[in-house]
């Protein structure tokens, strides 16, 4: 995690700037760049996003974007993925998606990154939920555990292997055991 500038900037300000690679993020004042993902991180990534798409966009239930600017509440973040409720998600007057997103998504996925704080990570899923947001999952590719978070709930550890991983009452089509959410992370010879 590469801390961007050292003394605090207004939310206001921080907007203003351009967009860098790996994203930055704003919190409490400060500009924090994200990690680059790495292998595991942009496999698994990629496999959620189409996993959540090709079972609810498709359905218009909801929209799963990487890497989405998410502003609200003080804060701007980018969660790895962040799940949308179809009606909610904002759009143009042309009816074209919008390029700002100023609410919490309605599910946050964060995947852990070996070079990335577990601590800040967390937060930015407690601020999720705490704007509205139904669930948080963040992912430990290294341990095969997913954390799944829920408004005034205790946290659920998912490690074993068979477990069904609960997903917001939107999404309840995605049937995902925690073997089969990192079962992509191998490489199947045919």
């Amino acid at each position: 995690m590469v801390k961007i500038v050292n003394k605090p900037v207004t939310l206001a300000k921080f907007l203003q700037q351009p967009e860098v690679k790996p994203a930055c993020e704003y919190i409490a004042g400060q500009i924090i760049q994200k990690p680059m993902p790495k292998g595991k991180h942009s496999t698994l990534q990629g496999e959620l996003v189409s996993t959540i798409n090709g079972t609810l966009k498709l359905q218009n239930i909801a929209w799963a974007f990487p890497e989405l600017r998410c502003t609200f509440g003080d804060r701007s973040i980018v969660p790895d993925i962040a799940i949308f409720v179809w009606d909610r998600i904002p759009s143009d007057d042309d009816g074209e998606i919008s390029n700002t997103f100023a609410i919490a998504p309605d599910w946050a996925i964060e995947i852990l990154s070996p070079d990335q704080s577990h601590t800040r990570v967390t937060k930015n899923i407690l601020h999720c939920l705490k704007h509205g947001t139904q669930m948080g999952w963040l992912l430990y590719p290294h341990e095969k555990t997913v954390l799944v978070y829920r408004p005034k709930q205790e946290i659920e550890v998912f490690d074993d292997p068979e477990a069904l991983i609960p997903v917001p009452i939107f999404a309840q089509e995605i049937q995902i055991t925690v073997r089969e959410l990192f079962a992509c992370l191998h490489k199947k010879v045919q």
